[in-house]
């Protein structure tokens, strides 16, 4: 977070590559203060950390735990929120992601553009069967 609440968050770049996934949140996706809901990047996270699983497992996939989560700045209605999703670690029937949230702010106003880092987590997947039983990941 910032130094102080008078001071404005860093402006980052985001990171090499294309996102795994790009959202606008609508003014359906407040919480009752106005800014966007915890839950609702939550949910966006996960879809974003379960998609390089779901690649890697070569079928499907089972959120399993999430080992971390942190939110750094808000996320406004608006914002141009972009996810960056990377498997940090494989094991015999899990996938670990690391998954980055961007935003990238003042978009739609034509005006000065900032880009914040504004939450981080760390997912677990497990590789699963048609019978939603646990089973190996494929080797590369």
């Amino acid at each position: 977070m910032s130094n102080s609440s008078n001071d404005a968050p860093l402006s980052v770049s985001l990171p090499e590559g294309q996102p795994i996934l790009r959202m606008v949140p609508m003014p359906s996706n407040t919480n009752y203060a106005g800014d966007i809901f915890g839950g609702w990047i939550m949910s966006q996270v996960d879809m974003a950390g379960s998609i390089p699983a779901i690649r890697r497992a070569r079928g499907r996939v089972a959120t399993v735990a999430v080992n971390s989560f942190v939110f750094k700045q808000p996320v406004f209605v608006g914002d141009l929120v972009s996810f960056y999703a990377d498997i940090i670690k494989v094991g015999r029937t899990s996938i670990t992601v690391d998954v980055a949230v961007y935003a990238q702010r003042g978009v739609r106003e034509g005006g000065e553009e900032i880009c914040i880092k504004v939450t981080e987590a760390v997912l677990t997947y497990v590789a699963i069967d048609n019978n939603r039983r646990p089973r190996a990941v494929p080797q590369e």
